[in-house]
């Protein structure tokens, strides 16, 4: 039986904000997300320019587990192009393979 998942840390209105990344998920391109934080529950509903996307799964991963098949999920054709985009975002931010984060998995409703 898994764990009990932890109070969020933000809201699911948060979760997919970069414009890119919100263009991506309307052409069904990025299915996942991953976070610092915990932005949402299974079931929630992130609306998208008017589209209804549902939270399916959340789970921890630390970046040293991440594969391209994981990339593609965040629509990207590998870990190093993924790993890029996100140190572009997050100026001096480490990629450490120990570092956990939140994956949230979702699909239009």
């Amino acid at each position: 039986m898994s764990q009990p998942l932890p109070p969020k840390t933000c809201s699911i209105d948060r979760l997919v904000t970069v414009q890119e990344d919100i263009e991506k998920v309307l052409r069904g391109e990025k299915t996942a997300t991953r976070r610092n934080g915990r932005y949402a529950d299974p079931g929630e509903i992130m609306e998208l320019n008017g589209r209804r996307f549902e939270v399916t799964n959340v789970y921890q991963q630390s970046l040293g587990e991440l594969t391209d098949e994981h990339a593609k999920t965040e629509g990207y054709e590998t870990v190093e192009a993924y790993k890029n985009y996100i140190l572009s975002l997050h100026a001096g931010m480490p990629w450490l393979p120990h570092m956990k984060v939140w994956v949230h998995e979702f699909r239009a409703v």
